[in-house]
């Protein structure tokens, strides 16, 4: 009886979506009837890059002038929603490589004799090493990595979960230095600067403790998913034709194999040139406006940043067809242009699910609760009198709690930096070190919000391979996470603690009190 009741009142996730949007409107009414605000440290000129006193309010949505900013803004913040356009257009190289027979016949060669747990772990470090690429790998990654596991005879689930886990955690835990990180060290700066203005940092400040972090992470995320997540998802059906069929390579795919990688590597080769700077006629996608490579690539301005999904496409599209051509599975235009749009076949319920989370996120951005939240939260770090491991722990919270309503790091180390920079300083922890702690706090919750933009590509593939006839549920696929948000969390807590402990250097000129 009482599974029956469940199975009654289990929410379909377009439903789900449209409760928070409603549940979100009236939050904000009823905050904005008691006035709710909060003071925090922001910058006042960006000239002269100068921290003065800002205040957040949250703005009612219960309301007729909010009611008229849904219904004018719903379909342009579908349009612009970034994870709507790199999602098709990425699926549509997907779907060269896939219906071409490339993504089965390279899958199958890589993984056929290859141990599940290395296929696993191998999957993770692309997906941590990947966020270099800032959340475009979202939208490549959860794909492919459904299809590895489906070539691979193994649930797709088991693919997708790991791949969003990593993604999530590679967030916060980057060996390499990021675009990412390039605009929170503007800001960790900025709070240095209050307490002594000649601090300096480098980009490698961090490398040696991510370093640490990035190995604990991989080999944690892979033993959760093989030694919990996989054994308790349900049996994944195979077609019977599928099961028993035998990989052979034949001279027309091993053609085809040849064909796509000289085409491909033709193709990285070209753009590889165009981003090395100093060489004849080399540079010439690079923002020259910028001091750091890494922005020099991915700032907002760039080639890449406005042009790189269509980059990544082509590439896809070039290897699927030169494969295609030399395997003889595409003939002509026609064969093509099936292709281009196999992976687009059945995308319906996915544009659904999107148009609704882009809702439900302009709209919680617009009352500005993640912001008057993260403020309030980074408060308690000047008002606490706490020694330095407390503060410590205070700030891992503060950036665990505040990244469940305000995802983006930009936004929210804007907020926190201003205070907790200043007050971790005074207690002698030194800033590089604080910056750590923050991305490494927001990295452990990144993947339990729906709010985070790219969780709906997440939701939206788990839909796709579900093969129950109830639907997949927003606390299903949030608990799938739960696990991987539990042992990084104490894993990396622990590393800091650890680390300031012994006082090891955290990086190249980079240490962990001043």
């Amino acid at each position: 009886m009482k599974k029956r009741f469940k199975d009654r009142i289990t929410l379909d996730p377009i439903m789900a979506l449209l409760i928070l949007i409603v549940i979100t409107i009236v939050i904000s009414g009823f905050l904005s009837l008691l006035g709710v605000q909060v003071n925090y440290n922001t910058i006042a000129d960006n000239v002269t890059l100068e921290y003065t006193e800002g205040l957040k309010t949250v703005e009612s949505l219960f309301s007729l002038s909010g009611l008229k900013y849904i219904f004018t803004t719903t379909v342009s913040n579908f349009v612009s929603f970034t994870p709507l356009s790199s999602l098709i257009i990425i699926l549509i190289g997907i779907g060269v490589m896939e219906k071409s027979g490339f993504l089965k016949t390279t899958i199958t060669l890589l993984t056929k004799k290859a141990k599940k747990k290395t296929v696993t772990f191998v999957l993770v470090l692309i997906c941590l090493l990947s966020s270099i690429m800032g959340n475009l790998p979202f939208v490549i990654m959860i794909p492919l990595s459904a299809l590895i596991f489906l070539y691979g005879h193994r649930n797709p689930y088991i693919g997708i979960i790991a791949s969003y886990a990593a993604l999530c955690a590679g967030s916060g835990i980057s060996i390499l230095f990021t675009s990412s990180d390039s605009e929170l060290l503007r800001h960790t700066l900025l709070g240095a600067h209050m307490i002594n203005p000649s601090y300096t940092l480098s980009t490698l400040s961090f490398i040696s403790i991510m370093i640490v972090a990035f190995a604990l992470v991989a080999v944690a995320i892979t033993i959760i998913t093989e030694n919990y997540i996989a054994p308790k998802l349900p049996k994944y059906e195979f077609p019977e034709t599928e099961i028993e069929e035998e990989f052979t390579i034949t001279n027309r795919e091993l053609k085809g194999l040849v064909l796509a990688a000289l085409a491909g590597l033709v193709y990285l080769l070209f753009f590889v040139y165009c981003i090395i700077p100093g060489l004849p006629l080399s540079g010439a996608l690079l923002d020259y406006s910028q001091s750091f490579y890494i922005d020099k690539l991915f700032s907002a301005d760039s080639f890449f940043s406005q042009g790189f999904v269509f980059v990544i496409t082509m590439f896809f599209v070039i290897i699927g067809f030169f494969y295609g051509i030399g395997a003889k599975t595409i003939k002509n235009n026609k064969d093509l242009c099936d292709d281009l749009g196999h992976s687009l076949d059945g995308i319906g319920k996915t544009l659904v699910l999107i148009f609704f989370a882009s809702t439900f996120i302009s709209i919680f951005k617009k009352t500005n609760i993640g912001e008057v939240v993260t403020a309030f939260l980074a408060n308690f770090l000047s008002t606490s009198s706490l020694g330095s491991f407390p503060l410590i722990i205070l700030l891992f919270i503060v950036s665990m709690i505040s990244t469940i309503v305000l995802p983006n790091s930009g936004f929210k180390w804007a907020i926190i930096a201003g205070i907790a920079v200043p007050s971790l300083m005074d207690a002698g922890i030194s800033p590089e070190f604080t910056q750590v702690i923050f991305r490494f706090g927001e990295s452990v919750t990144m993947g339990i919000t729906p709010i985070m933009a790219y969780y709906v590509i997440y939701l939206a593939y788990l839909e796709k391979y579900n093969q129950n006839q109830k639907p997949i549920n927003l606390l299903k696929t949030l608990k799938y996470q739960l696990p991987y948000t539990i042992t990084i969390g104490v894993i990396l807590l622990a590393l800091l603690i650890v680390w300031s402990t012994i006082g090891l250097p955290i990086g190249i000129n980079g240490v962990v009190n001043v």
